[in-house]
């Protein structure tokens, strides 16, 4: 096992781990009372505590954290908050929704890979045996299933000629 190349590899997911805490915890509260708000702030339990396996992961591997990797992530989260999406300098947009849904898919996927990374290398390295990455694979795949709705949805909404509340689909044509 290439313990350096291992160690970039989870730092870099710990570090987007840390971004899409902070995305979706600040999304929830931007979509509080809405079908978008709702599922995020049930997704960012569980994405804490995918991030808190990761941790446990690197722990048993020996793999120390990237203070650097998180301190940068974090700071592109911040910034993040600053590009404009229609909704004026601080503010939420349908567009915002969309960016961020379909953020929240893509590290999503990303996490998807690494877990069936790391239960291949179960196979062979017994410091993972007993953690159960294809039940985290799968829980990640019915994340993105319901992450991908609900970014479908807010598309509706943001590109409809007409107004549509969020989280409801396009009025009929």
């Amino acid at each position: 096992m290439n313990v350096k190349l291992l160690g970039i590899y989870l730092n870099d997911h710990l570090a987007g781990s840390r971004f899409g805490l902070d995305l979706a915890q600040r999304a929830a509260r931007r979509n509080a009372g809405n079908p978008v708000g709702d599922y995020l702030s049930t997704l960012r339990v569980e994405l804490e505590q995918d991030r808190t396996l990761l941790e446990r992961v690197m722990r048993g591997l020996e793999v120390p954290k990237d203070r650097l990797k998180e301190g940068a992530a974090w700071a592109i989260a911040w910034m993040e908050r600053l590009k404009p999406n229609g909704g004026g300098l601080l503010g939420y947009s349908p567009l915002s929704r969309v960016m961020d849904l379909e953020a929240l898919c893509i590290g999503t996927r990303g996490r998807i890979c690494m877990w069936r990374a790391l239960e291949r290398l179960a196979k062979t390295e017994a410091r993972l045996a007993g953690i159960d990455f294809e039940a985290c694979v799968e829980r990640a795949e019915a994340q993105l299933k319901t992450l991908e709705r609900l970014r479908l949805r807010a598309s509706d909404t943001a590109f409809a000629s007409e107004s549509v509340a969020p989280g409801t689909s396009v009025p009929a044509r």
